[in-house]
């Protein structure tokens, strides 16, 4: 038995290392800048030599040219990033619940760094990017990144080509899908905000001499974050059910 590596055993976990890298380098949770990059290489080289002996018999002959092998690297690149952008752009559907509910409390001057992104964001916001990634955790839903990662070889073959347009018509539907998803969840304090104001104007009409901005705008805080409070259940399983529907398309 030998105990070296041959050249097409090589060949298929390179190819297998480009795909399962790219997911990972995007992936919620593990690919955040704020984990080592060492932990998320380990992790792709570990997925990649998994996998690599089960997929083996879907790759084609070994390139004879260095532009045939720089093309297939090439081509599992941009399927890992396909995937794994997907995946990471309905991530912002909290994000955005938590920038609107900032904006309807009064609360979108608290500024804080998200762990989630490259900026700051409103403090409601950063704790409903984390809550999305404990939710990940918690519901094992990580599990089904590792299952797309297994299903993508049936989807997306060595030999077939990228499908770009398909590929942007899923990008820019995920992106509404999650801008809505955002509003859908921040609904529950955007009536409120509606309501709250509609009362704060008819008695600022009613008594001109009352400085109503400094009574209303506590109560906005308080009535505004308890109803958050209240509704915080429903949000984590709304999303995490849409989630989970996301995931399915590739598994």
């Amino acid at each position: 038995m030998d105990s070296f590596a041959t050249t097409a055993q090589v060949y298929v976990a390179g190819l297998v290392f480009a795909r399962i890298g790219a997911m990972i380098m995007l992936m919620p949770g593990i690919g955040e800048t704020s984990v080592p990059p060492r932990i998320r290489l380990g992790l792709a080289l570990l997925i990649s030599i998994i996998l690599a002996p089960l997929v083996a018999k879907g790759v084609g002959p070994l390139p004879t040219t260095v532009g045939g092998l720089a093309g297939q690297v090439i081509h599992e690149i941009l399927i890992g990033l396909m995937i794994g952008a997907v995946l990471k752009m309905f991530m912002s559907a909290m994000t955005t619940a938590g920038e609107i509910i900032s904006m309807q409390t009064t609360l979108s001057f608290a500024q804080t760094t998200n762990p989630m992104g490259v900026q700051t964001s409103t403090a409601v916001a950063t704790f409903l990017s984390m809550l999305s990634l404990t939710l990940l955790m918690a519901t094992n839903l990580h599990h089904l990144f590792i299952g797309a990662m297994a299903h993508s070889y049936e989807l997306f073959p060595f030999t077939k080509a990228v499908p770009v347009n398909d590929a942007a018509a899923l990008a820019v539907r995920t992106v509404a899908q999650s801008f809505m998803l955002g509003v859908q969840l921040a609904a529950p304090v955007i009536v409120f905000s509606l309501v709250f104001n509609l009362a704060t104007g008819l008695v600022g009409r009613v008594m001109p001499s009352f400085q109503i901005f400094f009574v209303t705008s506590p109560l906005s805080v308080i009535l505004g974050l308890s109803l958050l409070a209240l509704s915080l259940g429903g949000i984590a399983m709304v999303w995490s059910d849409r989630y989970r529907d996301l995931l399915g398309v590739f598994n």
